[in-house]
């Protein structure tokens, strides 16, 4: 048997439990991002702001851009 192979098993198992607990990071700072988006866009509207178009897009945006790096990292680990 090779040396370290048990080593690299268990790096393998502490890469794996450590991505889904960064994925995990991810979404709720995408959900985060998307509340706070909803509420402040919603006070600029109340407040008579009607070209609030740039700050749907740029929190919409922020949001997936926090999703898809969960799945950039699952790409990148080959997890």
């Amino acid at each position: 048997m090779q040396p370290g192979i048990d080593e690299m098993n268990q790096v393998s198992r502490d890469l794996t439990s450590t991505y889904f607990s960064a994925f995990d990071c991810c979404l709720v700072l995408a959900a985060i991002l998307g509340i706070a988006g909803a509420v402040r866009i919603y006070h600029n509207w109340q407040m008579g702001q009607r070209e609030i178009t740039a700050d749907v897009a740029a929190w919409f945006f922020a949001a997936i851009f926090m999703v898809l790096s969960g799945a950039f990292l699952r790409a990148l680990f080959g997890i």
